[in-house]
């Protein structure tokens, strides 16, 4: 029964970070600005740089939840070892390197210890995706070939 209540709290979860995402992502050209008028998050010269690295990054976390919420479908399905969950974590590993690049471009700009913290973050996600695609595609195979064992 708990486990049920994780799944769908985790699935709401990720609903309301994928749309609140998709709403911060495009409010983000006038939200930036707003913030580094009052919080002097930046100089305005670097106000392109910074809204180009940010968006890049915001665009790509959506994509990883886009692609969390796609698993989640199959662990709700009780068929979590399937070849899509593999594509999936391929996928994230390389939107996570992405996020990785964005930020390792903006210490030319803009370091924040809030970048260096981002950047070995998503450096480790993205390795880890790469493990665990490799980890679910065993377990695909395996389970294939049990269901293939009569």
């Amino acid at each position: 029964m708990n486990q049920k209540r994780l799944i769908k709290f985790t699935r709401f979860l990720l609903e309301f970070m994928f749309y609140s995402g998709i709403i911060v992502v495009v409010t983000l050209p006038f939200s930036l600005r707003w913030l580094g008028s009052y919080f002097l998050l930046f100089r305005e010269e670097y106000y392109i740089p910074m809204l180009v690295v940010t968006l890049v990054a915001g665009i790509f976390a959506i994509l990883i939840l886009g692609q969390l919420k796609k698993m989640m479908k199959t662990v709700l399905e009780n068929n979590c070892f399937v070849t899509s969950n593999v594509i999936s974590l391929k996928r994230m590993g390389v939107y996570s390197f992405v996020i990785t690049i964005a930020f390792l471009i903006k210490i030319l700009f803009r370091l924040t210890p809030a970048t260096l913290i981002i950047i070995p973050t998503f450096f480790i996600a993205g390795l880890f995706c790469y493990v665990l695609a490799f980890v679910f595609k065993e377990a695909v195979q395996y389970k294939e070939e049990n269901d293939f064992t009569i």
